[in-house]
């Protein structure tokens, strides 16, 4: 089975709906050259403006990030979602994005969850990850499976380790890292409202 870019999938929204780049840019909020960069390039952003050419388009963020869809329930198995990264972000200057030892690797844990609300990944946050503050609608819950995060919201820093969680309002803008040299992976899970 063929796998699609996130920005594969929003030129064939687009091309379906008759939406130029220059209407999603209005509509979404996000400049006509990062939609550019998306569809031709293989840029992957930020949840932050996926989520905004989601609602640009009028579909919900899975549409962007799936490559097919049950209607029952959806077991990924052990071992399953670390095989599969569905898109990296936060590569510093220079990085690889096939290198699996840079930026922030996100794992779908239910890709193919038809109609779902919520979206579940694993992520792998490297040391080396540069991620800029965001801001989305939505809520987000993080659990630190293991190493040490910094959770930045708003003007506010808090420090994570392995078994503590946080939930919080995306619309605040947020960036999560890295607290020391190590590696970190978190189970994260993206609620965007229909």
């Amino acid at each position: 089975m063929a796998t699609h870019t996130p920005g594969e999938r929003i030129a064939e929204i687009r091309k379906t709906y008759s939406i130029s780049r220059e209407d999603l840019a209005q509509r979404s909020g996000v400049t006509v050259d990062l939609i550019t960069k998306i569809e031709d390039d293989g840029h992957i952003p930020d949840l932050a403006p996926l989520i905004k050419i989601s609602r640009g388009l009028g579909v919900r963020l899975g549409t962007l990030l799936d490559d097919h869809e049950q209607l029952g329930p959806v077991i990924c198995r052990a071992g399953q979602a670390a095989a599969s990264t569905r898109f990296k972000t936060g590569l510093p200057d220079g990085a690889d994005a096939a290198d699996d030892h840079h930026g922030m690797s996100f794992n779908a844990l239910a890709s193919d969850k038809n109609g779902r609300h919520m979206e579940p990944f694993i992520v792998t946050i490297e040391a080396d990850a540069q991620q800029d503050k965001s801001a989305h609608e939505g809520e987000e819950f993080i659990f630190v499976l293991n190493g040490k995060l910094t959770l930045e919201y708003g003007m506010d820093k808090q420090a994570l380790g392995a078994g503590d969680s946080v939930y919080y309002d995306s619309i605040v803008p947020h960036r999560l890292y890295c607290a020391d040299s190590n590696q970190v992976r978190i189970l994260a899970v993206v609620y965007t409202p229909v």
